[in-house]
């Protein structure tokens, strides 16, 4: 696999965010992926042994097993964040799988190598510090997001986190996709879908989704959207992707 060019790894807002001198300490270990839709990049239980950049519009989601036969979808990771070994620090067992929401680009290092850029520049260990805050904190919102907000709310928080980290209004995400990250049926999400489409907010067809109106939408969605990037905006001064 190529070792990504400079410029390619900017397209991950966390990298893009480092000092020079610390970003150049990555390079020659960062390898460039791209993966189709479900690609597998950790599973629970397993050593953490590689960090993951999503690149442009590509997607990881992080699902935990809520029975042995159900797991459900607890974040949605874009070109704000990285998956694997920034949270840890270090070679741990993964609580959650990883797997790819939207097909693209990912910047592959291993967690070894991380580890020994981390040890060389505390600037690069209190940057990876403060994205390990930001997602914990996603983490916990959506957990309260889960247990006191309607089903449409819900609905409307996760299509705008995926149109956010998307390149244009339009995204692909299956039914079944936004059922697992609801934690919910699937039949509940085509009722919610198809009276989010009706309003004229949404379009839909073959696995894509459209947001026709953020400013609606957004409307119809809880405040934990709002939540999450106020919080990434203060920690992180404004990595958290926002819909054009």
């Amino acid at each position: 696999m190529p070792i990504p060019s400079v410029e390619e790894l900017l397209e991950n807002a966390l990298l893009a965010k480092l000092h020079r001198d610390d970003l150049m300490r990555l390079v020659p270990h960062m390898l460039v992926f791209d993966f189709a839709e479900g690609h597998t990049l950790q599973r629970a239980g397993e050593e953490v042994c590689n960090t993951w950049f999503p690149s442009g519009s590509a997607m990881a989601a992080f699902l935990v097993g809520s029975d042995e036969t159900r797991s459900v979808e607890v974040a949605l990771i874009g070109r704000e964040g990285a998956i694997g070994g920034i949270v840890s620090n270090g070679f741990v067992p993964a609580f959650a799988s990883s797997r790819v929401a939207a097909a693209g680009r990912f910047f592959r290092i291993k967690t070894r190598a991380l580890e020994e850029a981390k040890l060389e520049s505390i600037a690069l260990r209190h940057w990876l510090s403060r994205y390990s805050d930001c997602l914990i904190a996603q983490l916990l919102q959506t957990a309260a997001c889960n247990a006191t907000h309607t089903i449409a709310q819900r609905t409307a928080k996760w299509l705008l986190a995926a149109g956010a980290r998307t390149k244009g209004s339009t995204f692909r995400m299956t039914h079944e996709q936004l059922a697992e990250m609801l934690g919910v049926g699937r039949t509940f999400v085509t009722r919610t879908i198809g009276q989010l489409r009706a309003e004229g907010l949404i379009a839909t067809g073959r696995g894509l989704f459209t947001v026709l109106d953020e400013a609606r939408l957004r409307a119809r969605s809880c405040a934990c959207t709002t939540a999450i990037e106020e919080h990434f905006d203060t920690v992180l001064h404004g990595i958290y992707p926002l819909p054009s």
